[in-house]
């Protein structure tokens, strides 16, 4: 099996995909071990600061003599330059705002997996030109689940996971499977900005408990 199907089995069997990044490789491998230990075998860490390239790098030597199984990707990659930069620090998938198609070709050529964001039909179907197995919907709190609803019949197959505004609550998750994703994104909802700042740990741990179970329970 190649690292883009053992990525993407890894992401369907927990029905979730912790997001962050934070400035502070140190913080930021300690979230990643927290959720570790709470259950968590993929994770995306999004390049949203300067210092996020040499965080993966330096995160990535720790994880794989520490935490064994574990898959980190990088998010809000939106150019081929950015993605080859990323992948040669470990990412081990690439996770897009956008579709981009130098993107893409970097995936595609390191045979890794590449979930590009979506809003339309259009860009869904632009995006399956790719070969796309995952696309992320994107805002998820604008469009919502019955965006979802009304679109997966024109794409049969078609694997989603909807990102921005997934709440850490049963309703919110289990409607979200019931529109038709196949798991969900979680970002500052689960990994906030008061956890990153005052080092939460133990807060972080109880809460991707309950996401994870949550997720089992509306999948």
């Amino acid at each position: 099996m190649s690292k883009k199907e053992k990525v993407l089995d890894a992401i369907l069997s927990q029905g979730m995909l912790p997001l962050f990044f934070y400035e502070d490789a140190e913080v930021s491998l300690e979230i990643i071990r927290t959720m570790y230990n709470a259950g968590v075998r993929v994770i995306e860490y999004t390049n949203r600061g300067i210092e996020a390239l040499s965080n993966l790098y330096s995160i990535k030597q720790r994880v794989s003599v520490d935490m064994p199984g574990l898959y980190l990707g990088i998010g809000t990659i939106k150019t081929g330059l950015e993605a080859e930069a990323f992948v040669d620090a470990g990412a081990d998938f690439i996770v897009s705002p956008i579709i981009d198609s130098e993107v893409a070709l970097v995936a595609n050529n390191y045979d890794l997996l590449y979930i590009p964001g979506c809003m339309t039909p259009t860009e869904i179907h632009v995006a399956q030109q790719y070969n796309t197995r995952l696309i992320k919907i994107f805002p998820a709190n604008i469009l919502g689940p019955a965006f979802i609803s009304s679109i997966r019949e024109l794409f049969p197959g078609q694997l989603f996971i909807p990102t921005g505004g997934v709440e850490l609550e049963a309703a919110n998750i289990a409607e979200w499977f019931r529109a038709g994703v196949c798991a969900v994104g979680m970002g500052s909802k689960l990994i906030s900005r008061n956890v990153l700042d005052n080092r939460l740990y133990s807060q972080l741990y109880n809460d991707t408990l309950k996401a994870l179970e949550l997720v089992q329970l509306s999948k």
